[in-house]
Order: C-alpha cells, then sequence, then structure tokens
C-alpha cells in the first residue's frame, strides 16, 4: 500500500453553495478519505458554512463577506494567516479556484514550501462572467476582461502542475500560455447516481400535462445560455412539446422566469430553485434528458450524472460538451446557440430515445476510483519532480 499523503484543499466556493466545484471536492474529498489520506479543506464561509462543515473532517472555514452579485458565495477577507499556520506539513496543495482562497494557497505553498497544483474549474475569464459577477462600472469590466487571461497565466504557472477537467479546456490553457497542464477530469459516483433507479411520482408531477421531461440542471446564470432552452420549448410547444423543468438557482433566475412569463410558457417551463443533493437521483429519473445550452462547460459534471442514470444529453457542440456527447450514442449536439437546432436535437431524443444506449458506458470513464488514481499518481508525480 502506497504511503499515506496530508493533502489541503482551497477553495473560495463551498457550502451551503452546491455546484460543480463543490461536487467536486467533496467526491475527491470522501474517496482519498476513504484511500487513508488526509485532506484538510480550507473554504471561505460564513455561520451557515460553519454549521454545515461539521458534517466533514478537517473543514477550516475563513470567514468572508457575502458577495452581492451571488449571496451563495463568499470572499475571505484576510485567509492567509490562517491557511499558512494550519496547512504546514502538508505533502501537497490543491487550489480548486484562483481568487482569494487561491492566492492563500499560493502564498501557504511558498512559505510551507510545499508543492502545489491548481484546478481550473471554470471559465472566470468569458466576458459574459465578467459582466455578470463583477461591477456594473463599465471601466472595471473593460479592465477585467483586459486582463482576465494573464491574471490566470500568472497564477497558474506559479503552480508545480495545472489540472484542466477535459482534453478542450487544456488545449485552451495550453494555447493561453500555461505550462505543465494534466487533463483530469471531475469524477462522479456511480454508486449515488444508479440507473435503477425509478422515476416514481415524481415524473406525473414534472409532466405536467406533458407527455416528457426535459431537465437542466445548474446554475441559473446568463452565461449557461438558457434562453436557447427556452425558445426550443417554445419551437416545440407548437406540437404539443415536452415539459422544461429547470433545477438550480442564481443571479439570473428573476430575468429567465420573466422571459418564459413573457413566451407564455407558464405551463411548459417549470423553475424549482434549488433541490436537495440527495434529491437530484430522483430528478434524474424522472426525466427523459438533460439539455445543456451552455458554452460555458469545463466538463459538464451534471451532465454524467444524467448519462450514468441512463439519460442522453442534448448539449452545445462547444468546448467540453463537444468531446463528451456523442451523437446518437450518448446524446445530441447542436450549433451553440441554435435554439431551432435544439429543438430539432430534443425531438430526435424523444422520438428515438432507446437507441441511445451509451450514456452508461461513457459515465464509467469517469467513476470515483479511477479518477482518484490518476489525480494520486499525478499527486506524487508533482511531489516527486519538486523534491
Amino acid at each position: 500500500m502506497s504511503e499515506s499523503l496530508k493533502i489541503a484543499f482551497y477553495t473560495d466556493t463551498f457550502l451551503p453553495a452546491v455546484d460543480g466545484v463543490v461536487t467536486s471536492i467533496l467526491t475527491f474529498k470522501e474517496e482519498l478519505e476513504k484511500r487513508g489520506h488526509t485532506v484538510h479543506l480550507f473554504a471561505s464561509g460564513n455561520s451557515a458554512t460553519k454549521n454545515l462543515s461539521h458534517k466533514y473532517k478537517n473543514v477550516h472555514v475563513v470567514r468572508g463577506i457575502r458577495f452581492k452579485k451571488y449571496p451563495q458565495y463568499n470572499l475571505a477577507l484576510f485567509p492567509y494567516l490562517t491557511s499558512m499556520r494550519d496547512s504546514r506539513h502538508m505533502d501537497i496543495i490543491h487550489a480548486h479556484t484562483p481568487f482569494m482562497m487561491g492566492s492563500a494557497a499560493l502564498l501557504a505553498a511558498k512559505v510551507n514550501k510545499t508543492p502545489i497544483v491548481g484546478s481550473f474549474h471554470t471559465l472566470f475569464t468569458n466576458s459574459s462572467v465578467i459582466k455578470e459577477y463583477t461591477s456594473s462600472n463599465r471601466l472595471a469590466q473593460r479592465l477585467a476582461k483586459k486582463y482576465a487571461w494573464s491574471y490566470a497565466r500568472w497564477f497558474y504557472n506559479n503552480m508545480d502542475g495545472v489540472i484542466a477537467p477535459s482534453n478542450a479546456v487544456a488545449a485552451l490553457l495550453e494555447r493561453k500560455g500555461m505550462a505543465n497542464v494534466h487533463t483530469i477530469p471531475n469524477s462522479i459516483d456511480l454508486k449515488r447516481f444508479d440507473s435503477s433507479t425509478g422515476p416514481g411520482k415524481l415524473r406525473k408531477e414534472l409532466a405536467g400535462g406533458h407527455g416528457n421531461v426535459v431537465l437542466y440542471v445548474g446554475r441559473i446564470s446568463r452565461e449557461k445560455k438558457l434562453e436557447v432552452a427556452i425558445k426550443a420549448a417554445q419551437k416545440l410547444k407548437k406540437r404539443n412539446g415536452p415539459a422544461f423543468v429547470f433545477i438550480g438557482t442564481g443571479p439570473a433566475l428573476d430575468y429567465y422566469k420573466g422571459m418564459a412569463s413573457r413566451l407564455r410558457l407558464d405551463d411548459t417551463v417549470k423553475f424549482l430553485g434549488f433541490v436537495d443533493n440527495k434529491m437530484l437521483p430522483k430528478y434524474y429519473a424522472a426525466g427523459d434528458l438533460l439539455c445543456m445550452p451552455s458554452t460555458f462547460e469545463t466538463q459538464g459534471i451534471v451532465a454524467l450524472e444524467a448519462m450514468a442514470m441512463g439519460k442522453p444529453v442534448v448539449g452545445a457542440d462547444y468546448l467540453a460538451l463537444k468531446e463528451l456527447i456523442s451523437n446518437g450514442r450518448n446524446g445530441e449536439k447542436f450549433r451553440p446557440g441554435d435554439w431551432n437546432g435544439c429543438a430539432r436535437k430534443i425531438e430526435k431524443v424523444i422520438n428515438n430515445i432507446d437507441s441511445y444506449n451509451e450514456t452508461i458506458k461513457t459515465a464509467k470513464q469517469f467513476s470515483t476510483g479511477k479518477v482518484t488514481t490518476d489525480l494520486l499518481d499525478f499527486y506524487r508525480g508533482v511531489m516527486a519532480n519538486s523534491s
């Protein structure tokens, strides 16, 4: 058995927010600890974060201020002292985000002479993200757009290794001037997302008077391009199409609710808001397919969750979804931004639902056990090179 490691995770996003980054961190933490490793998690948060973090071992919550544009998130004010003191004697540090906690991770690594790696989970350099989440001041937005990739290069090139969750993102980072980039995807828990889960009474509730259910799971924000799915719903409504169910919350929830209402889709489009993580498998089971119109995905964990449940994915032919979805096998791709194409592909999947028989096969490639082994091999390679 290999020697156990002491690992420090750093993140600017944690509970009560539930997104792809948080899911990835908690999944890896649990699996690493099952294998006898110790994982200390340093996260910005508030009193709610502290209350929820008691369910996990070795979680250090650094007090932050609520992010006005997205109140689920907190920005740590002074994370440096805590992180340097409590992360001593670690074998490796893993920065999952590049902001306040990420910079604390960098400082802790330098001071404690500890190898450090960083994950590029989110396209924070995306112009629509900058517009959505930064200051409304136009000058500030222009500066953020101008220097976002410069900051990303500085941050990740100070790492001993960089983790991209997909080959598409790895290629993008290399084009943007980043070194030591390795593809290690986020994993999914195949025991939790089990295709034998039945739809139960929930399907009838979600479908309403419609025969089929199209799901969206994730953040409700402008960069996710949900207008594409909503306009596809409008087009399909004319042909007695499916119900569209949006699961999640975010800064653009009212915006998209208003859009659906203006298009007279109140009987077709439902926004459920936050759904408890434990209930997600039941919602996947109640749907026919997942729709992902986003051009923002660095991997698309929810797409893998849906596939693990045996559900095809209809998604934009862009970035990570481009390499994840295989037409006619585990889903269908459409031209980014093309709601007519999105509607056609949704209709195609519904009419040929039994032919998409490679969904579970795709998901198995991203099992927690397999991916965690790859992550540990990467850690040990970085540690060997650093020494």
